[in-house]
């Protein structure tokens, strides 16, 4: 099962988690380029728009907590395939909507879908890498987001221009279908992947204290038990909600505050997710490079995590700019700390706990996240039509704006009250 020969196959793995979350961000993100064209026709409001984000997110929710602990039971290959089939049929399924509820319908099925992206991601970093590699691996394939979220302003504009809104969500809904040919041929856990090195082998398992089992599940009330999962709980909960705002509405601020067309590439919106790729790969470098210099897990992590909360902190003063490119770089600035952030506290569910139980705490902190979302996203649509009415929406988005900076330092010390050093679980 373990020839000599030397791979390499843990960097297939990151290639193919890479251009799942690649997709999966391209499929959420097609309302948000489409928001215009769907107002008029249907004659949404920012509440309404807003609400239907929320509800998005309370699926989303409820998937993360079900398909956690799922994963879990089920493997990861499996319960990928399911995922992506489910999430990619009803992102395809949006082009039959004729009405509110119809999307409120489809909405809430692709947020049951996607929902299975990141704990089946999670776990397969965890079944693969080494604890000293497992945040560069999740910046790495978390880096898909960003390119997810920098192909849909040049993708959707340009279908919507050329062919209408509906063939927009059937075509990058059938992308999906494209990704999982190679998930199915080519995936497999460690122990029972063919030509795997000795080598590689020995190296995923130098800091393992466990054996690797599909089928032993936690339970939910074991988990929230451990102060550790709280801590998850809550870093998610406080920044989660920031991440959704950058991919819901800035393709609409940007729209309302510099007049851009719609049916050309969102070049501002390109420019944030670029950086935002950046800031994923090198935030998973760091606490990773960090371990490597011999810092201990937790103060690598601890440390690049408030890096990037500070990074976080100039958003509050893209009020005091009126260049649209000044604002478009302390945005950036923001979104690319989200997802050094995003890849940094991912992995300390699998620092903290064995991988038989990382689903699921995935998916119970991912819940917690869209829980976050789900209040803030219809708040975001009051405050901007409270402030539409009086005559100044932007400084609705300057209150939201101010809310974003200040998030990510107040998770950081929720997370260091609750689990100083993130002292690891022992399951039994």
């Amino acid at each position: 099962m373990h020839p000599t020969r030397t791979s390499n196959f843990r960097w297939t793995v990151v290639t193919l988690l890479f251009f799942a979350t690649t997709i999966n961000y391209i499929d959420r993100q097609v309302i948000g380029y489409l928001k215009p064209v769907l107002t008029k026709e249907f004659g949404w409001s920012n509440t309404t728009f807003g609400t239907i984000n929320g509800i998005f997110q309370f699926f989303y929710a409820v998937g993360l907590l079900l398909f956690g602990r799922f994963i879990d039971r089920i493997g990861t290959k499996l319960g990928y395939t399911i995922s992506i089939i489910f999430w990619s049929v009803a992102a395809m399924c949006h082009a039959l909507a004729g009405s509110t509820a119809g999307f409120i319908v489809v909405r809430s099925a692709l947020g049951l879908g996607e929902s299975g992206n990141f704990p089946a991601a999670i776990k397969a970093i965890a079944e693969w890498f080494p604890k000293k590699g497992r945040a560069f691996a999740t910046g790495l394939f978390n880096s898909g987001a960003n390119i997810g979220a920098v192909i849909a302003p040049i993708m959707v504009p340009w279908i919507l221009g050329a062919y209408g809104w509906r063939e927009a969500f059937i075509i990058t809904g059938a992308l999906g279908f494209l990704w999982l040919v190679c998930w199915i041929w080519l995936y497999q856990i460690p122990s029972k992947k063919k030509n795997i090195s000795q080598k590689e082998y020995d190296f995923i398992r130098s800091d393992r204290e466990e054996t690797i089992t599909d089928g032993k599940t936690v339970s939910w009330f074991k988990l929230l038990s451990f102060r550790q999962t709280w801590a998850f709980v809550f870093g998610k909960f406080l920044t989660d909600p920031i991440w959704w705002f950058f991919l819901f509405w800035l393709p609409g601020y940007f729209s309302d505050s510099f007049h851009l067309d719609l049916t050309k590439p969102a070049w501002p919106n390109v420019v944030v997710y670029s950086a935002t790729t950046i800031g994923s790969i090198c935030g998973g470098y760091l606490s990773s490079y960090l371990i490597m210099k011999g810092w201990p897990v937790f103060k690598a992590r601890k440390t690049a995590m408030l890096f990037f909360a500070i990074c976080v902190v100039p958003v509050l003063s893209a009020r005091y700019f009126e260049n649209m490119w000044a604002i478009v770089a302390l945005i950036s600035l923001a979104a690319a700390a989200h997802q050094a952030w995003s890849a940094n506290i991912f992995t300390t569910a699998s620092d903290m706990f064995p991988t038989r139980a990382v689903s699921s705490v995935v998916g119970i902190g991912g819940m917690a996240g869209s829980i976050g979302g789900i209040l803030f996203q219809p708040f975001v649509g009051w405050l901007l039509d409270y402030f539409d009415k009086q005559g100044n929406k932007l400084i609705g988005y300057n209150l939201i704006f101010a809310i974003c900076g200040c998030s990510y330092l107040l998770a950081w010390l929720v997370m260091h009250l609750l689990s100083p050093t993130m002292k690891p679980v022992k399951l039994k």
